[in-house]
């Protein structure tokens, strides 16, 4: 397998545990990931999709009525913009450091890396062990999970929403930077052992190398659509959901009043208590669970 383009676009790992159960008599389930937003303050009709980051083009094809949706709207909010010169692997290309990768790598290993980036435009010299977990988790979910087809060129299902958006001269926001992502994403395990980031890139490079399928429960469940939301529950991480979601709602709720909105975010984004699904119906937004096809 080799590496076309590189994007470190925060892909957070979702694990079997967020369906498990029906926990509180209140708690949302819903076998979708569409939800229409209205308000009795305004004729505005807009919409949130839960996403996952290993997904595609073939994915979002099957969806009708998610389809529709989107083109019903004049505005496409993303997690971030996939802006030239401001891309993932500008930001990495431009470092002057580099990762001695001999010290978190095998030689076997070292050198799977070394044919899986023979041909991409992104330096893997100047990744950090992070992002190269992050890389290789989400490689790891599209070409075992989801045996991605070789024609499909989307890097994830959010920014195969946004080329569509293009085609359709739907304006696009971004919540957030590229670069912040990034930051984001070291932040997230700042600290980590190199023992524990070697245990982890071996675990992931040896899943890849196996083709081994066992471990696409995560991809199964997000297919299925068989999600307790778990609103009633906190978040479980504050930097990468609760912070997030807080800042992100200003923006949101800025564009809802004035615009037809198609907001496509992370699945855990719209889940427990900080979701944004919760954050909308407490400013008195009309959240309906719409199916996708």
């Amino acid at each position: 397998m080799t590496v076309r383009r590189i994007t470190t676009q925060l892909f957070l790992i979702l694990t079997s545990t967020i369906i498990l159960g029906q926990n509180g008599k209140d708690s949302l389930r819903d076998n979708t990931i569409l939800f229409k937003i209205t308000s009795q303050d305004s004729n505005e009709t807009s919409y949130i999709f839960g996403t996952h980051h290993a997904f595609g083009k073939s994915f979002f094809d099957s969806l009708t009525k998610a389809n529709q949706a989107l083109e019903s709207c004049d505005l496409l909010i993303k997690e971030n913009l996939n802006i030239p010169g401001k891309l993932a692997e500008d930001i990495i290309n431009h470092r002057t450091s580099k990762t001695q990768w001999n010290k978190y790598l095998s030689i076997k290993d070292l050198t799977f890396i070394e044919n899986l980036f023979a041909t991409s435009p992104t330096d893997y010299n100047k990744m950090t062990p992070t992002e190269m977990y992050v890389f290789l988790n989400r490689h790891f979910k599209q070409q075992v999970c989801l045996n991605k087809n070789d024609n499909d060129t989307s890097l994830s299902l959010d920014d195969y929403i946004g080329s569509i958006a293009i085609e359709r001269n739907i304006e696009l926001y971004g919540l957030e930077t590229t670069e912040e992502q990034i930051v984001l994403i070291n932040k997230d395990v700042a600290g980590m052992p190199r023992k524990s980031h070697k245990r982890r890139l071996a675990n992931i490079i040896d899943k890849i190398s196996a083709e081994n399928s066992n471990y696409c429960e995560e991809t199964d469940w997000y297919s299925n659509m068989e999600i307790d939301f778990k609103n009633n529950e906190p978040c479980r991480n504050s930097l990468v959901l609760t912070d997030r979601n807080n800042k992100w709602m200003g923006s949101i709720r800025e564009k809802l009043e004035s615009n037809n909105c198609f907001i496509a975010v992370g699945l855990s984004h719209l889940m427990y208590e900080c979701g944004l699904i919760n954050q909308l119906k407490e400013l008195g937004y009309i959240i309906t669970p719409l199916e996708v096809n």
